[in-house]
């Protein structure tokens, strides 16, 4: 092996791209799952947005500042980011669910 090689990176280098995407898709997602993982997917997509955009901001004594509003400013972003999602207004989790079930229905035997 190359000394530059790590172990994980050969293995998937040698994976057969067929078998790996065949596993994933074994078990057949219904509309419900597919709306689901794009919706989480939106979620999570946001929220690390909204994490990185509030990353430098300093704390606001007006309401209450200090390390407890560091602490949970994450979680407030991902509620941000759920509400985001509920609205509809940026479209990822559409996007990634007819992707899901185009992908799904190319591969029906």
């Amino acid at each position: 092996m190359n000394s530059g090689t790590r172990p994980i990176d050969a293995g998937l280098a040698q994976a057969d791209a067929s078998k790996v995407d065949g596993l994933a898709l074994k078990k057949r997602m219904s509309e419900r799952e597919a709306k689901k993982a794009g919706t989480d997917f939106e979620a999570m997509f946001l929220g690390q947005m909204l994490n990185h955009m509030t990353a430098g901001l300093k704390t606001d004594k007006t309401f209450g500042g200090g390390h407890g509003e560091t602490t949970f400013r994450s979680f407030l972003n991902e509620e941000y980011a759920r509400q985001m999602v509920k609205s509809g207004s940026v479209g990822i989790a559409d996007a990634i669910t007819r992707e899901l079930l185009r992908h799904q229905e190319a591969r029906r035997p």
